[in-house]
């Protein structure tokens, strides 16, 4: 079993007290990718496809991913850019983010079809976002989305919706429409989906995904039930479970995915992976930062 998971992985910066900051590293699908390689058997290949830098925080930024068993093999190094960089702001167990990462060396992850190709060869299932796509130029995005429509991997796309990466709205909800063409999985937000496309229940948000082609659709609900379309054709409501009051909710539906996907991958049905995925978030929001450690799970 392989999975590659593309997107940007950026230099964290988290409040220690007294002034100071804790630095991490942390990303959407760098941090599903964690969840991955932390919940899948250990004969399975999780792999992560950016670009960074050659700088000292781009070694760095390599060993870490390295060292959590995640494939480096198709991640290539820019001469001149570096890691996009962000910091955390909690209130209430919230988070608010100011980001600094118009020049990262992420945004160049896409100038090689042949390198895309290349690492989707062989892959089982590759997972990208909406953030994956918002920070490549428009000619860039296009070249990655022409790859994964001729992969012979199934395609896993979360929406995950920033506009203050977009030029606007229109543009970002056109884009989003044509990563789900691409996708056979689907994992959009409630709220993010009423919010600018104007859903007034989580199945019109299914239903425009289901137009676009993808087959499995799971519409998240911030923390509220969940509704589910199956590769069958069947119809789920699902639950959520118990709330849990969070420490941090950073990573929280990154780390849902990565519960969601693994099980998925392992053969569990809609309804299991759904409980896997929620038990994973919940264990995630009880810690400070995107990442914690494996062996917490």
């Amino acid at each position: 079993m392989r999975v590659v998971s593309v997107g940007e992985c950026m230099v964290e910066l988290s409040g220690a007290g007294q002034g100071l900051w804790r630095q991490a590293f942390a990303g959407d699908t760098f941090n599903t990718a964690w969840y991955l390689r932390a919940l899948m058997p250990k004969d399975a290949t999780v792999d992560y496809l950016t670009c960074v830098g050659q700088d000292a925080i781009s070694t760095a930024l390599l060993d870490f991913i390295g060292g959590a068993g995640i494939g480096t093999g198709c991640i290539t190094r820019h001469p001149t850019r570096a890691p996009g960089l962000y910091m955390i702001d909690l209130k209430d167990g919230e988070r608010s983010f100011t980001y600094w990462r118009d020049s990262s060396a992420a945004r160049c992850l896409a100038d090689d079809p042949a390198h895309l190709a290349q690492c989707f060869d062989g892959a089982d299932l590759v997972y990208f976002s909406g953030i994956t796509l918002a920070i490549l130029t428009p000619e860039r995005r296009e070249v990655l989305l022409a790859a994964l429509k001729t992969a012979k991997a199934k395609v896993a796309f979360d929406s995950n919706m920033r506009l203050r990466l977009w030029s606007g709205a229109a543009e970002m909800c056109d884009w989003i429409v044509k990563g789900a063409a691409v996708a056979d999985i689907a994992l959009p937000s409630f709220d993010e989906e009423a919010q600018y496309f104007g859903d007034a229940t989580p199945r019109a948000t299914a239903d425009r995904y289901l137009g676009a082609g993808v087959s499995e659709i799971l519409v998240k609900n911030g923390g509220g039930d969940m509704l589910g379309r199956t590769p069958r054709g069947d119809w789920l409501d699902l639950s959520c479970g118990e709330r849990i009051q969070p420490v941090d909710t950073t990573g929280a539906g990154d780390s849902f995915n990565g519960g969601y996907l693994s099980a998925r991958l392992a053969g569990a049905g809609m309804a299991e992976a759904v409980q896997k995925g929620h038990a994973t978030a919940g264990r995630v929001i009880c810690h400070p930062g995107a990442l914690i450690p494996h062996d917490a799970l």
